[in-house]
Formats: structure tokens, sequence, C-alpha cells
């Protein structure tokens, strides 16, 4: 009899853990789509193809899963997008997410998503074209004090973000005032370098990932990187400290999906993507681009969102 007990639990168990497989299964049997809110090339579409490249190839997905570029207003419009979606969609996010609201540029808060999970940090860089007399940023920040309307400054894709807080930031440190820069917005990196190499704008500030290629091509220069040291695999770019303004400065990305996720999609994706940063092929991918791991779970981004906003409130009305 006791055989019999134990065989109908055994059973069960095996179709409870059967079902339970089946509807985490049914989670991904579909297509899954990641929206990048920029145009190709930029960061983040760099984060969403190198998700889809390792989703792929390292079998972690049973569905497809493709990449969509939602272009426009500074990630409004992908983020609009994904808002409104039911299936299986995911976006990248950093802290424009963020600071769009708190420049009132848009009624979209991290509160309208489900967080997801947040990957990764990169330093920012401010750049100039290979034959710009600016020789450093210590001069630059200098030039600007004494004429602040000197330089135009180039950013994408939109102002708040990090690639021109981190230089706010920079020149607020200096004594200098950030609204007497003169900002001028573009779509993406991309044509933020092609402005400077034209000479449409005199200096242009960006994460270190979407300045690199241009750095290797020796079309620009990197006058100063946003790190507390040096890094080994640029041991000849000089930090702010080096340049004589005390400042340290990350921008991370993540991602996100609609609102109203289920419990089982959430832990879905806290095992996918947990799987996916340890992956070597992820390793790599931090290596080469030089960002920094940060891989927060849901429950650990939904904090570290509380804390981001918070922190930009106080950066921006400060």
């Amino acid at each position: 009899m006791k055989k019999k007990i134990i065989a109908v639990f055994t059973l069960l168990v095996m179709l409870i853990n059967g079902c339970s497989l089946d509807s985490n299964r049914a989670v991904v049997t579909d297509e899954v789509t990641i929206i990048a809110p920029s145009s190709v090339g930029g960061g983040w579409d760099l984060t969403a193809r190198t998700m889809q490249d390792i989703l792929i190839s390292e079998n972690l997905l049973d569905g497809d899963i493709r990449v969509m570029n939602k272009i426009g207003a500074g990630g409004e419009l992908g983020w609009k997008y994904t808002k409104q979606q039911k299936d299986h969609v995911l976006a990248i996010n950093s802290s424009l997410l963020i600071t769009n609201n708190l420049l009132g540029q848009s009624k979209l808060t991290y509160k309208d998503f489900t967080p997801i999970a947040t990957l990764a940090t990169e330093w920012e860089v401010v750049i100039v074209s290979k034959d710009s007399s600016i020789s450093s940023a210590k001069s630059l920040i200098e030039n600007l004090k004494k004429t602040p309307h000197a330089y135009k400054i180039g950013v994408s894709p939109r102002l708040g973000n990090d690639d021109q807080l981190s230089f706010v930031l920079a020149s607020k440190q200096a004594g200098l005032p950030p609204e007497e820069l003169e900002f001028f917005v573009y779509e993406n990196s991309g044509q933020v370098v092609d402005a400077l190499l034209k000479k449409q704008i005199d200096v242009a500030t960006m994460t270190l990932s979407e300045a690199k290629k241009y750095y290797d091509l020796n079309q620009v220069k990197l006058l100063v990187i946003s790190s507390k040291e040096r890094l080994n695999e640029l041991p000849e770019i000089p930090t702010w400290s080096e340049e004589g303004i005390e400042l340290v400065f990350e921008h991370w990305r993540g991602i996100m999906g609609p609102p109203n996720m289920t419990k089982d999609e959430i832990q879905f994706w806290d095992r996918t993507i947990g799987e996916m940063v340890k992956t070597e092929k992820w390793q790599q991918t931090l290596q080469k681009y030089m960002w920094n791991d940060f891989y927060k779970n849901s429950s650990e981004t939904s904090k570290f969102l509380d804390e981001q906003a918070k922190l930009y409130e106080v950066l921006m009305g400060g």
C-alpha cells in the first residue's frame, strides 16, 4: 500500500512539474521582440542585438527573438509602443526614462513598466575631432569659463540624458553655469560624430562604446573619461579628477516589459537573463565594449530604479 501511495505521489509531482514547465515554455514559444528605442548602431540598439545574439546562440529561448528599432523623441516612441503591448515584448531602457519625465518631456515614468533587469554600466567620454585645437578637457573647461558660448557641444538623442548630464556636472564642479552652455541635439551618436567632423559642432559627449569605434579609426580624440581611474584598455585617456574636476559618472542600461506582466513571465526572464549574464559570450561582450557588469534581477532593479529616480531628482534640481 505504501508503495502505491509513493508512486501516486511521485506521479502527481511529475504532473505538477510538467505543467509548470509547459507553462514556462508557453511564455517563450511565441516570438519575443526586443525594442531598441533608437536607430541602429546606438547604445540601446547594441544592447538589444547583443541580447538577441546570446539568447539565440546559447539556446536560452525556445521561441524566435527579433530586435525592432522604434526611433524618436529620445526613446519615447519605443517606450510608448512597449507600454501598449500584451505579447512578449521587452524594451531597452536607461536613465533617460527617468530624466525625460523630470524635465517634463514625457508623462511616462519607470513605474509604467515591469522592471526586468539592469544589465551593465559604462563610462562617459568627451571627444573632439582629430584635428581640433582643443588639447585637453582642462583647457576646454577653462575656455568655456571665459567664453561659455565659445564651443558648440553635441549630444544625442535628447537633452537630459547621461551624456549631457555628465558634462553638466563637470561644468558645475568647475563653477561654470550649465545654462550658459550651447548643446546641440542629434538623433544618434553617428550623427553627432558626423557633425563634429564637418565642424558643425566643436565638442561632443557620449558613452565610451559609442565613441571608441571613431577613436579606433583615428577620427576623434578622447579628452577625458568619467571613470575613477584610467582604464587598462585606454591608459592614455585621463580621468576628470586628473583634469582638476572630481567627477565619477556611470551610465547604466537595462531592460523592462509592459505593465502587468505575470509572475511566470517575470520569473522566466529572471532565470533566462540570469543565465545569459553568466555565459562566456556575455563576458566577452563586456570586455569588447568596456562595459561594467552590473546585473540586477527584477526585484533588485525595482529598488534600483527607485533609488535612481531620487538621485536624478537631486542631480537635476541641484
